[in-house]
């Protein structure tokens, strides 16, 4: 979708737009007052305070008319520049206009307003010369918005819209809003089954429903089955941790707003972790290692928790509580380019198993002129962030750098995608860390019998698994490869009464090689139980009746696909089989 905000033809268009709005709301609620109406990413907004009057969503084609009214009447949107003094005396009678006048400090400052007919507001612009401009626009909905954001002022309510030049650019943009309303992992993971949430057990505290639980274990399957192959040892660590643990770290001092607040346990304090990274170095400092033990690689599906406000809650995308795939590599100085080589090749090899193509790498660097978000050791940030460097440009990878964007104690590669649904998220991550292991006195023994500090890579492949389902859900609108699916299969017999013994056998043959199959023999019509295989998005639906009986076969009919496909029980079996263990894509 394109961004309103920063493409230079539609910014003014919907600037504009978002005066109209407030000129339409001033003639159907002549009292409203009004706070600002800025440009968004996707298109514009409007907060206002009409008093004890409360907008609907069925309330929205009624100022849309009264919109393209006054867009017909063609007026022009004329710019004007006057005083600070003489624009509190005109808007000396709106708290909100006050409020944003209040907050310039130079009283000689010029002030811009925009009139167009018979409504002026204040603004910067830009703005298109006349409201006739305005004709291809749609409000898209209303919700509550604070004042300034903040829940201790009053509630102002904010309608959002969008405006473009043309119709066809107008429903082509509704359209994709349509689609990414039906890609929407919180809006399929209802459907699906998939996860659940309820304010009773906690907002940001998702549960995974059977059919969710198979498709999470499957990737945690599939991921360590990855990391056993490269030498990986997996281990499992408390939720909590002692204060102490995580003010050893550094992330008491760097992150602890972000953490869930203290427990209080027989006079000592703990916290729900954020991370894993304490509890690993602490399973490391467990017993003396030798250089000969290096790398050493512990992984695990670990629970964290991380306080998130309520307004950034997003399914499992976004939680207070989720699980990573987490690893911290314990390596030697001379060993870092090559143990992270090696974990660049396997968030690759994932990206093709799950045919993720596009994405963009992201070397995060510190800010140095941060003195307190950072660990302070200069030297130590200049040769972990040279040695990314170089691994990467050895790797012919192509990367951008952000300023600011690494972890307090270190440099990292994120690989972010863009998700059919929202913003870009970081799935995929490696941290070089020299910090940690000198904070928790770690050593190995090298070659000379002298002691020395390991290095660590932190790492997460799929990110966290929450994170990582929602992002599958809406790539693929529900319509999970069979490896993935809840349900791989559904048997459908064409009357219970005459073909359930038939439609039975097939579902134990099924059942007893480990397909995910079900049996929907219920006394319903055939199309209808069909239909609802379709909706559940079970990707294969096998049709048996008296011919398929007398033939041993089953009729094959694929999700989304019309036509149908007779074939041999067995050789079906055989097919779903290699499907499954090939990871082929829906």
């Amino acid at each position: 979708m394109k961004n309103m905000k920063e493409d230079e033809r539609l910014n003014p268009l919907n600037h504009s737009c978002a005066h109209l709005l407030a000129q339409a709301v001033r003639h159907l609620y002549p009292t409203a007052k009004f706070w600002v109406g800025p440009v968004i990413d996707t298109g514009f907004y409007y907060d206002m305070d009409l008093g004890d009057t409360v907008i609907k969503e069925e309330d929205l084609p009624k100022i849309e008319k009264e919109m393209k009214k006054i867009a017909k009447d063609g007026k022009r949107i004329v710019r004007e520049e006057i005083s600070k003094k003489e624009a509190l005396e005109r808007f000396k009678d709106d708290p909100y206009k006050l409020d944003l006048l209040e907050r310039m400090d130079d009283t000689n400052e010029v002030i811009s307003c925009y009139t167009q007919g018979d409504f002026t507001d204040l603004c910067r612009g830009p703005h298109v010369e006349s409201v006739k401009e305005l004709k291809h626009f749609k409000l898209l909905k209303v919700s509550g918005a604070y004042f300034k954001g903040d829940s201790k002022n009053k509630m102002l309510q904010r309608i959002y819209g969008v405006c473009f030049e043309t119709e066809e650019e107008l429903q082509d943009y509704l359209a994709a809003l349509e689609d990414a309303k039906n890609r929407d992992h919180r809006k399929l993971g209802k459907e699906l089954e998939i996860f659940m949430t309820d304010d009773l057990v906690g907002k940001g505290l998702p549960m995974f429903l059977p059919n969710g639980y198979i498709l999470w274990q499957e990737l945690e399957n599939y991921i360590k089955e990855k990391e056993r192959k490269l030498g990986y040892q997996h281990v499992m660590t408390p939720c909590v941790g002692n204060v102490e643990l995580y003010k050893t770290s550094g992330h008491w001092e760097h992150y602890k707003e972000n953490m869930f607040p203290l427990m209080e346990v027989e006079g000592e304090s703990f916290v729900l972790r954020p991370m894993n990274c304490p509890h690993h170095m602490m399973i490391y400092a467990n017993k003396m290692h030798s250089y000969k033990e290096l790398p050493i690689r512990i992984g695990e599906i670990a629970h964290d928790f991380r306080y998130e406000a309520s307004g950034a809650l997003k399914g499992i995308e976004r939680g207070r509580h989720f699980c990573q795939n987490d690893a911290h590599l314990f390596v030697t100085k001379e060993q870092i380019k090559e143990e992270f080589k090696n974990v660049v090749d396997l968030i690759f090899d994932v990206y093709r198993d799950f045919h993720i193509t596009e994405y963009r790498c992201v070397l995060s660097l510190r800010d140095k002129n941060n003195k307190e978000k950072y660990h302070p050791d200069d030297a130590m940030w200049d040769m972990a962030e040279e040695k990314l460097r170089e691994v990467l440009d050895e790797l012919g990878i192509s990367y951008e750098e952000e300023i600011g964007e690494a972890a307090f104690y270190g440099p990292k590669l994120d690989v972010n995608v863009r998700p059919a649904v929202g913003n870009e998220i970081t799935l995929s991550t490696c941290q070089l860390d020299f910090c940690l292991p000198e904070k928790f006195a770690l050593k190995y023994v090298d070659q000379d019998g002298e002691k020395k500090t390991p290095v660590v890579l932190h790492r997460a492949i799929l990110g966290s698994l929450d994170r990582f389902i929602a992002f599958l859900l809406e790539e693929t609108k529900g319509v999970l490869p069979v490896w993935l699916a809840p349900v791989q299969v559904t048997v459908v017999p064409v009357s219970s009464e005459y073909h359930g013994a038939y439609a039975n056998k097939v579902y134990d043959v099924l059942k007893d090689v480990g397909i995910r199959v079900e049996l929907d023999d219920r006394n319903e019509k055939l199309g209808y139980r069909l239909r609802e295989a379709q909706t559940k998005k079970i990707p294969y639906t096998l049709i048996v009746g008296a011919s398929e009986e007398e033939k041993e076969t089953v009729n094959i009919r694929r999700h989304g696909k019309e036509e149908k496909e007779e074939m041999e029980l067995s050789k079906f079996v055989t097919t779903i089989q290699d499907e499954i263990a090939k990871k082929t894509a829906a």
